[in-house]
């Protein structure tokens, strides 16, 4: 599953925005907009997003 699908399930599970998500996975609230308008987030990006995801899970 790609890494906007994952993301885009967890706004719809948890009923967050996705500014507040872009806050607080990775300190910029634009980050799911630039998503879906096809940003390529770096690997340090993704290793945060990665671990903000997987916090949800414990």
């Amino acid at each position: 599953m790609k890494l906007l699908d994952r993301i885009e399930r967890h706004l719809k599970e948890t009923h967050m925005s996705a500014t507040r998500f872009g806050r607080r996975a990775v300190g910029d609230p634009r980050f799911v907009l630039d998503l879906r308008l096809g940003r390529r987030p770096r690997r340090r990006t993704l290793e945060k997003v990665e671990a903000y995801l997987g916090s949800f899970l414990e």
